[in-house]
């Protein structure tokens, strides 16, 4: 398989794209767990795979592989408490960086992040190949 580098534009649309679906998983609720809350998590994943594709890595492998490693880290970051003490802050920009972080540390959360950069790795490997 040839791993060709997609344009940054076309990253930078993708993840756009991932963030407008994120802040709708968010906003309409339909009752389901894996829907209200992992989907989100999931883009959110993903979306940090498109970053790292735009602006460090020409490799798919390479941006899954730091994307899970900095999701993991955010994650593992949550048991420190740092971001729940930063929610309960004054300052609303505060309390929007811990809101991205998380303050609560979840194994599932682990998962769906997984299965997001799975996702997008997979179609990027599929859109490359069909570029070949």
């Amino acid at each position: 398989m040839v791993d060709r580098p997609r344009s940054r534009r076309s990253w930078v649309l993708c993840v756009a794209g991932i963030i407008a679906l994120g802040i709708l998983s968010r906003l309409v609720r339909t009752g389901l767990l894996v829907f209200d809350k992992y989907l989100g998590d999931a883009l959110y994943a993903a979306m940090v795979y498109g970053i790292l594709r735009a602006v460090l890595f020409s490799r798919a492998g390479a941006a899954g592989s730091w994307a899970m490693v900095v999701m993991t880290g955010i994650e593992l970051f949550q048991l420190t408490m740092i971001p729940a003490h930063m929610l309960a802050s004054e300052s609303l920009l505060t309390r929007l960086c811990a809101r991205l972080l998380g303050v609560e540390f979840g194994l599932l959360d682990l998962l769906a992040y997984g299965l997001g950069i799975g996702c997008i790795y997979f179609v990027d490997c599929s859109q490359n190949e069909s570029a070949a």
